[in-house]
């Protein structure tokens, strides 16, 4: 795969970041009662950056966890998932708490449907919601996101790839060749 175009650098996504962080502190009437949880593996640090964003804006910190949706995708046979572990972690009960599941790319809907399955094994929680940094089309699942930090119109023969500095020592987004 090699990189074709830069669709967003560090900059912008801290900005998109920001704005997603006033959207969901203005639609929630503020925080007290939100929970954040990252898709492994970007969504986990997009996730911290809505943390460190409501810390800054907001003086509060919000309960961050993270869920692991291997166990839940569709296209995983049913004799392979019961031996895969999961790794989630939830950092509260969830009952009375708008979770906002946060992912780096929502193409088909089906990232965010094992998301959610995987939230709902554990706990229902009262409100569910969805963050991406980047939505791109092509759904397959009648998903939509909340908050979506830029749409990004593909093709299917392209790919868009979300680095972030923990894992991949850069921050950024590109669109790939396949």
């Amino acid at each position: 795969m090699s990189r074709k175009t830069l669709i967003m650098d560090e900059t912008a996504i801290k900005r998109a970041m920001a704005r997603i962080t006033h959207e969901l502190i203005e639609r929630n009437k503020g925080v007290q009662n939100v929970c954040l949880l990252g898709v492994k593996r970007r969504g986990v640090p997009l996730s911290k950056m809505l943390y460190e964003n409501v810390l800054k804006f907001e003086e509060v910190k919000v309960p961050v966890g993270y869920i692991d949706i291997t166990r839940h995708r569709d296209d995983i046979d049913v004799k392979e998932k019961n031996v895969l572990e999961s790794d989630c972690h939830f950092p509260c009960d969830i009952r009375d708490k708008v979770v906002i599941i946060v992912d780096d790319v929502l193409y088909t809907g089906r990232t965010a449907r094992a998301a959610i399955e995987a939230t709902f094994a554990y706990a229902r929680p009262k409100e569910l919601q969805l963050a991406v940094l980047v939505d791109r089309g092509h759904r397959e699942l009648p998903i939509r996101p909340d908050y979506v930090g830029k749409n990004v119109p593909t093709s299917k023969d392209e790919k868009v790839k979300v680095l972030v500095n923990e894992i991949d020592g850069e921050t950024a987004v590109y669109i790939t060749e396949l």
